[in-house]
């Protein structure tokens, strides 16, 4: 199928590297002409595992290409992807503006021929009718009377940074909200190879599930999941500042309770709590949104003022040990708000750093992505080291933000001994506290 899809940030080009890969004839549409020209070159802008071999396979074959000019991508594409950021607004409300943008232009681009309008964005709940009434505002403000005939389908993504191409070929499950029957068909078609589980690393397993639903319905479901799982590891933090107090273990404690087939075991990993672009956002748009039709969503509100709380409970802990902060360098282990990405939207390093800035700290930090590019992504405060040893040399304390894998296998030996005070706190409780221990550290988890 000829496919078009608007927009080249992680969810965009992951759906239009990945539909390429499966034998779909694929058109990648951004504004950007800096970004498009690294495209083209096979190079991806954004750190994704998988992503780059794929996409420079799909353009060595021809499938995928990438341009500027929408109108060509909108001509192309029988089935037109939406898939621009939707970031938050100090009020909590979702930014639509680059979604009516694309929306304005698909109307003024459209020329006869069905079309599949795709909201793969997230985007406030009946915004499919939005977008439709946006595309026929863009096709009669034409000077020539044209008949156009499109679709709207909501088809919310579910991928996670660092795990994108896999979760694309393996998904959970694929929802299409829309009442057309036909939109419905093409997409069912567009998504059969995955479905069946062609590219799936297990294959014996049975199809991949299809709902659907009507327009608001597949919309409600993207925020309900990552208002829920959000609420779950806000829940585990809450289990582990009070095991902190009791003398209980929370891993202990989340291993117990996720025994149980009503709960599961994931998201049970208390820590520092949740970032990224899109728990924090979508989470504050469910709300908003429940606001607007007068509903009070106290469940959601707590989730979210437990999660900002967590993320300075490393100070607390810095300064039981420390006591004064003040004169004292701190090294952080990992910037990114998880392993696996670059990406540094609100992510809690930066609320740590601020911090430990405001309390007169020294501020050093080893990223394996950030200290490897020399990208700062605005970073200010902090000494980007490039090596773990590095950081270590001359600290107070160490800090586990992100659960990179790479430093379960650090030398920890070497580096308790280049240090003034050999304290480790792990903020993911992610580290062996007999090795560390056994290395020298004084070692400080999470609710344990």
């Amino acid at each position: 199928m000829r496919v078009c899809v608007i927009g080249t940030g992680y969810v965009g080009l992951v759906t239009g590297v990945c539909l390429a890969h499966i034998g779909h004839d694929v058109i990648c549409i951004d504004n950007n002409e800096e970004k498009v020209k690294l495209m083209k070159s096979g190079q991806s802008p954004i750190y994704e595992p998988g992503l780059s071999e794929l996409m420079q396979s799909s353009v060595s074959s021809g499938r995928l290409t990438f341009s500027t000019d929408l109108g060509a991508g909108i001509q192309h594409g029988e089935i037109l992807f939406i898939a621009v950021g939707t970031p938050a607004l100090p009020t909590g409300e979702s930014d639509t503006r680059y979604v009516e943008a694309v929306a304005r232009g698909i109307g003024a681009h459209l020329n006869g021929g069905y079309k599949v309008i795709v909201n793969k964005s997230t985007v406030p709940i009946g915004s499919g009718d939005w977008v439709q009434m946006i595309v026929l505002d863009g096709v009669t403000q034409r000077e020539q009377s044209l008949e156009v005939a499109f679709d709207v389908v909501s088809n919310p993504e579910f991928l996670r940074e660092g795990s994108a191409v896999h979760d694309t070929f393996n998904p959970d499950r694929i929802v299409l909200g829309s009442n057309s029957e036909k939109a419905i068909a093409m997409m069912e078609e567009l998504y059969a190879p995955i479905v069946e589980r062609n590219y799936s690393q297990d294959k014996s397993l049975p199809p991949v599930p299809v709902l659907v639903t009507d327009l608001n319905s597949a919309e409600m479901v993207k925020y309900a999941a990552n208002a829920f799982l959000a609420t779950k590891i806000s829940f585990i933090n809450e289990i582990a500042n009070i095991c902190d107090r009791v003398g209980a273990d929370v891993n202990q404690v989340a291993k117990g309770i996720g025994l149980d087939s009503r709960i599961g075991s994931k998201f049970l990993e208390a820590g520092i709590g949740w970032g990224g672009s899109c728990f924090p956002k979508d989470v504050l748009a469910l709300i908003h949104t429940a606001e607007d039709y007068g509903y009070e969503t106290e469940l959601l509100q707590a989730a979210v003022k437990v999660n900002k709380r967590q993320r300075y409970l490393v100070i607390e802990k810095l300064q039981q040990e420390l006591k004064i902060l003040k004169g004292k360098t701190i090294g952080l282990l990992g910037l990114t708000f998880k392993p696996n990405t670059d990406d540094m939207r609100d992510a809690p390093s930066l609320n740590i750093i601020e911090e430990l800035n405001r309390l007169g700290a020294k501020v050093k930090a080893y990223d394996p992505i950030v200290s490897q590019t020399g990208i700062s992504h605005g970073l200010s405060g902090v000494i980007i080291e490039t090596n773990p040893e590095m950081l270590a040399d001359g600290c107070d304390a160490l800090v586990l933000v992100t659960d990179w894998q790479e430093f379960l296998k650090l030398d920890y030996d070497k580096m308790a001994k280049t240090m003034h005070h050999a304290i480790i706190i792990d903020g993911r409780n992610f580290l062996e506290r007999e090795v560390l221990e056994k290395a020298g550290f004084r070692f400080v988890g999470i609710g344990c």
